[in-house]
């Protein structure tokens, strides 16, 4: 990024503007806010759905014994091997995208859109949230919390496919999501592989409250309680 400094950000504009420090300064700070707001959000919602359907947990949990084995805690190195988990992380991201609306876009033309007219100028934001629970999209079950939708399919991340779109699309897509993805894997990760959770007072999981608050981000109204019980083998309090 610093050899960018006092280069043009568009060859074909006429005004010359150039990215200068306080540019670096601005981006750098959006992609860690990104990444680590949004990231939290993400795995509360990740861990909340995981104790509503003890299945699911159980089949994570035997995953990551499978792969990374009772003696030690999962490390970055291991999240390739980890498919099961990363469905579960997409499943999330379908169902409780952390910015509902993703980021406003402004059409540079005047345009039409399966019969919408669309000035130059107007400002388009995405409803994420809706379309990750569209049952035109994902069928009856759009609601209903099952990774295994993404098993066999070649929906990713990334903004390639427009039924999925947790982080944008395009050149403008989240700066933080390389960063927010692999901080959320790594920390649900290692929480389902360290201890075992159980919600407090016989609390159901039915029970558990899901409603959500809307804003920039959009996060659970209440906060989540559970009751940790370690897993593994070895100390790792160290």
């Amino acid at each position: 990024m610093l050899s960018l400094i006092r280069q043009p950000t568009d060859l074909y504009d006429d005004q010359n503007n150039v990215i200068d420090r306080d540019h670096l300064k601005a981006i750098l700070a959006y992609m860690i806010f990104a990444a680590t707001d949004a990231s939290v959000i993400v795995v509360d919602c990740a861990l909340s759905e995981l104790l509503r359907h003890p299945r699911v947990i159980k089949n994570l949990q035997n995953e990551l014994q499978n792969v990374v084995g009772m003696n030690r805690m999962v490390d970055e190195a291991d999240l390739a091997e980890l498919s099961y988990s990363y469905m579960v992380i997409k499943e999330t991201l379908r169902l409780h995208p952390p910015a509902p609306l993703l980021i406003p876009r402004e059409s540079m033309k005047d345009v039409t859109v399966n019969g919408y007219c669309i000035r130059k100028k107007s400002r388009i934001m995405m409803n994420a949230w809706a379309i990750g629970r569209d049952p035109k999209l994902w069928s009856d079950d759009a609601y209903m919390f099952y990774p295994e939708r993404f098993v066999d399919n070649n929906i990713d991340i990334h903004g390639h496919n427009y039924q999925f779109l947790p982080f944008g699309s395009g050149r403008r897509r989240c700066p933080g999501l390389q960063m927010g993805m692999t901080t959320v894997k790594l920390v649900v990760a290692q929480l389902v592989h360290c201890f075992s959770w159980e919600l407090p007072c016989g609390v159901c999981p039915s029970d558990l409250d899901m409603n959500e608050k809307f804003g920039l981000t959009v996060r659970r109204t209440k906060h989540l309680q559970v009751v940790p019980t370690c897993r593994l083998h070895t100390d790792y309090s160290n």
